[in-house]
């Protein structure tokens, strides 16, 4: 979300930084709209104050037994003019919000522009593929022939794109989520969180994932009869029926972004507070809108799945500093597993809508012989913020600032379970257990077929 008063000041910055992303220039039409609105508001500051005077005049007129029905004509015109002036403001602002709430965030200037992911910059490759004696095979192949991976059944129940775990590939996947919040908790100082699953349409706002990508959520239904408790004291009777709606919409999360970020919510935070570290392993819910045909064989991409989220809110010039340090924190998960990965920087063309700059890790998968995103780890400056209305007061300054805000995965624990069976596949299809994992797998050194 954009700071109005700052697009009317850098126009063109703001149009080169649409270009950047490969958009077409909006200021013009943002700012269109913004002279409309501020001359309604001119309207009606000036019908209000001649009402108002003309009210005194009414009063003066009646005193001396003048006659006064001209000025209470008037009054009444202008009581009509400052209802259509509010009128078309509030429908010129709307314009503007939801144009605005359309808008991606820009690229920061270290970000390179590009069309699309052949752009994207290599950073840093740490680790060595593993070479195989025999055939690497993918990780629905290993998990089918052991008996442990069942997508028929998920598909029974819940239709494609859905898996269903046994035996000790469920406890592998157990012992990977609590492998990464030890770490992240124990050794980065992130904070654990059991947040909600479900959220409303402020929450998804705020972290930009509506109005924009609403056919990529999942949304539930509730009774006709329910109120969301935090309502049951408001007015709803000034509400209209599609007021009402969705203010008992809820959404599944499609990561727990989006319920750590709003923490923090319609507050303002006292900069000793800062950074707020957060995570939070948690079941995500997406519908892949517009991912047809891809990946429809195993795990890669499911509509339900489990990951282990990094939150951080900062202080505007500590984010950059953060953003490495999260992604530094995200690969040390893959480091301490022995699973080669790179890091790359993502081009103005494959960043996400709410990210000013965005690391993707991949990790390497030897039955695709490929290198994979396993975590995207974005800076979204004040962009979030603004949605949300959080902000801290800088110290000696008056007034308060938008805090920055920083999200990534550490790790999407469903795809690191796919690379641990991939990477330590053996022969015989049997899977060996990571050396920094055999003590949350009660010992277990290879995961075998269930008998």
């Amino acid at each position: 979300m954009f700071d109005i008063k700052w697009i009317r000041d850098q126009s063109d910055a703001f149009d080169a930084g649409l270009k950047s992303r490969n958009l077409a220039p909006m200021s013009a039409q943002v700012l269109a709209l913004d002279a409309c609105l501020r001359a309604c508001q001119t309207d009606m500051q000036q019908a209000q104050a001649r009402r108002n005077q003309a009210s005194k005049e009414i009063g003066q007129a009646k005193a001396k037994g003048g006659d006064a029905a001209a000025l209470m004509a008037e009054v009444a015109s202008l009581k009509q003019r400052i209802k259509q002036c509010e009128e078309d403001a509030r429908r010129t602002e709307t314009e503007i919000f939801d144009l605005l709430s359309r808008i991606p965030n820009l690229a920061a200037l270290d970000v390179q522009i590009g069309a699309d992911e052949s752009a994207n910059q290599e950073i840093r490759r740490v680790g060595t593929p593993r070479t195989f004696d025999f055939t690497a095979k993918e990780h629905f192949e290993l998990g089918e022939t052991l008996g442990l991976m069942d997508f028929a059944a998920a598909a029974r129940m819940s239709g494609a794109r859905f898996v269903v775990l046994k035996g000790a590939l469920a406890r592998l996947e157990r012992a990977l989520g609590a492998f990464m919040l030890d770490l992240h908790t124990r050794e980065f100082g992130y904070t654990e969180v059991s947040p909600p699953l479900l959220v409303r349409d402020q929450a998804t706002f705020g972290t930009a994932q509506l109005p924009k990508f609403e056919d990529d959520l999942f949304q539930t239904k509730p009774p006709s009869s329910f109120i969301a408790p935090s309502e049951k004291d408001s007015n709803l009777t000034t509400l209209d029926a599609a007021a009402l709606e969705r203010l008992n919409r809820y959404w599944l999360i499609p990561t727990a972004e989006v319920p750590l970020t709003n923490l923090v919510r319609e507050q303002i935070l006292d900069l000793a507070t800062l950074p707020l570290r957060f995570t939070a392993q948690s079941a995500c819910f997406r519908a892949e809108a517009g991912a047809a045909g891809k990946d429809t064989r195993g795990m890669i991409r499911q509509h339900q799945f489990i990951k282990v989220e990094l939150v951080s809110i900062v202080a505007p010039e500590h984010s950059d500093v953060e953003h490495e340090r999260m992604t530094v924190c995200a690969e040390e998960v893959l480091k301490r597993l022995e699973l080669p990965y790179r890091v790359v920087l993502l081009s103005t063309g494959d960043m996400g809508f709410a990210a000013r700059k965005t690391y993707d890790i991949e990790v390497w998968l030897p039955g695709q012989n490929r290198y994979r995103e396993i975590s995207s780890c974005s800076n979204c400056g004040d962009f979030q913020a603004r949605r949300m209305n959080v902000r801290y007061r800088p110290a000696g300054q008056k007034g308060t600032q938008f805090v920055h805000t920083l999200n990534g995965s550490g790790l999407a624990v469903g795809r690191t379970l796919i690379a641990v069976l991939e990477n330590y596949q053996k022969r015989d299809g049997t899977i060996a257990i990571p050396a920094a994992l055999k003590s949350y797998m009660g010992g277990l050194d290879v995961i075998g077929r269930a008998d």
